[in-house]
């Protein structure tokens, strides 16, 4: 008696890797994996909040605040914008680079906000000249791109340090933003609009 074999398209065996090459293609096309030329424009962070020009005030120690400029993991020390593809491998965005690192440029959006939005006296890490009054450091978790859910996100694990140094309180703030396009304009955009949510929430915590 003969054996009929079913035959097995090969159509079948060649659509999986078909269709994760083209997710994996269009997801390529808008980042990147390693360095490149220079981008044609440079990003920064606007604050939607900043103090009134010509606006003084006076304050002793204890009611000035020094921030500091947060400490980063190492996918954050860099001006490119990381896009966090899954729990294990981070890229970067095509074409996108802050005009200096993530860090200064959310330090200065923070002090801008808190001194617009408060009664406070913000000084820089280099401005005080004896004591620079209570302390806000801590460290930005994230400022990039979750690739999966499409959005921008800002994480910012906040700590006050009183001015005699004797406690410390510390607060983690987060905000998202949707993005669209996985483009340096619009994810610039999306940032910039959570690093102000988070700035606007920082400043409503050392209120009061």
């Amino acid at each position: 008696m003969r054996t009929i074999r079913a035959m097995t398209s090969p159509i079948r065996h060649l659509r999986a890797p078909l269709l994760a090459a083209a997710a994996a293609v269009t997801l390529s096309a808008c980042v990147s994996l390693g360095g490149g030329k220079t981008p044609p424009f440079l990003l920064t962070l606007d604050a939607d909040a900043a103090p009134a020009a010509g606006e003084s005030r006076t304050a002793g120690d204890t009611a000035t605040l020094t921030i500091l400029i947060p400490t980063a993991p190492q996918k954050l020390r860099t001006p490119r914008i990381p896009v966090q593809q899954d729990g294990a491998s981070v890229a970067y965005v095509q074409d996108a680079q802050w005009v200096e690192a993530p860090q200064r440029l959310f330090q200065r959006l923070i002090s801008e906000t808190v001194a617009a939005r408060t009664s406070r006296v913000v000084l820089d890490e280099g401005q005080y000249l004896t004591s620079p009054g209570e302390q806000l450091a801590g460290q930005l978790m994230e400022f990039g791109v979750d690739a999966q859910t499409g959005e921008a996100v800002v994480v910012y694990q906040a700590m006050l340090v009183s001015s005699r140094g004797k406690s410390v309180t510390q607060h983690r703030f987060e905000a998202r933003e949707p993005v669209g396009a996985i483009e340096a304009k619009p994810v610039g955009e999306a940032l910039t609009r959570a690093a102000n949510k988070v700035a606007a929430d920082v400043a409503a915590w050392l209120a009061n």
